[in-house]
């Protein structure tokens, strides 16, 4: 009897320790299930974030390629302005050759057409009214003596020419006074000389009491009467120095001869 029961002890005691140890397996293999399953979701994590981080840099890529794509768009573009900009500038450089080449056949036309107007002008001088002389033919030196000068470019000394030509014929309009020194009556005298254009030329001495007029017949200069002359020259010089307000005055114009 006492066997019986130390054979079901030790049986039941058999199927205790069986299913301990089964529980232990479960538990395990439970674990193992577990960790299993984490370590999927740990690596699932990692793949995500590597998509995602792969997506990201795909997508700054496309960015990147679609502003590259861009840039040589706009680059074709400026490339294909500068080719016609270039091809312009071709066009104006071939057009300045032609030019250098024209200026130096027109330079070396130039410098005799120099030296032609300013021997016009020099014998215009000579035959025009004798007004502010000294003036006038120093202008003319000065541009005379700008021909030899190397430095002084044909276009310059062609210029400078010109200007003498447009001073000449301001000379034309207006009225001018300004003070001179005169041979009058075998004596140098002080004057002041009034021109009017190139109708006329007039002087009066400072003290006002011997005024005279240019007589281009005698090219000479012939004395007026003071008393009809006097008081209207002395007018007109002080309109011209704007020392009076312009009036209707009487003066001695030499009438012009006919061109034989």
């Amino acid at each position: 009897m006492k066997k019986q029961r130390l054979k079901a002890v030790a049986l039941s005691t058999v199927l205790s320790a069986s299913a301990l140890l089964g529980s232990v397996a479960q538990a395990d293999t439970l674990d193992s299930i577990i960790k299993v399953g984490q370590s999927k979701t740990t690596l699932a994590q990692s793949s995500q974030k590597r998509i995602d981080k792969l997506a990201t840099e795909t997508q700054d890529l496309l960015q990147e390629f679609k502003r590259t794509n861009k840039s040589i768009e706009d680059l074709r573009y400026y490339n294909g302005q500068l080719d016609k900009q270039i091809a312009n500038q071709l066009v104006v450089i071939n057009e300045l050759q032609t030019s250098i080449e024209n200026v130096t056949i027109i330079e070396r036309r130039v410098q005799p057409l120099i030296m032609r107007m300013l021997d016009g002008i020099e014998q215009f001088i000579s035959l025009d009214i004798p007004f502010d002389l000294e003036t006038r033919l120093a202008e003319l030196e000065k541009v005379k003596d700008n021909l030899d000068r190397s430095d002084v470019s044909a276009a310059e000394k062609f210029r400078q020419v010109l200007e003498l030509y447009k001073q000449e014929a301001e000379y034309s309009r207006g009225v001018r006074a300004y003070a001179d020194t005169l041979d009058v009556g075998g004596q140098e005298r002080e004057v002041n000389v009034l021109q009017v254009g190139r109708v006329a030329l007039m002087y009066q001495t400072k003290d006002t009491k011997m005024s005279g007029a240019w007589d281009a017949e005698q090219n000479a200069w012939v004395e007026l009467d003071s008393g009809e002359y006097r008081s209207g020259i002395l007018k007109a010089i002080r309109i011209a120095r704007k020392e009076a307000s312009a009036e209707v005055l009487s003066l001695p114009v030499m009438a012009p001869e006919s061109a034989q």
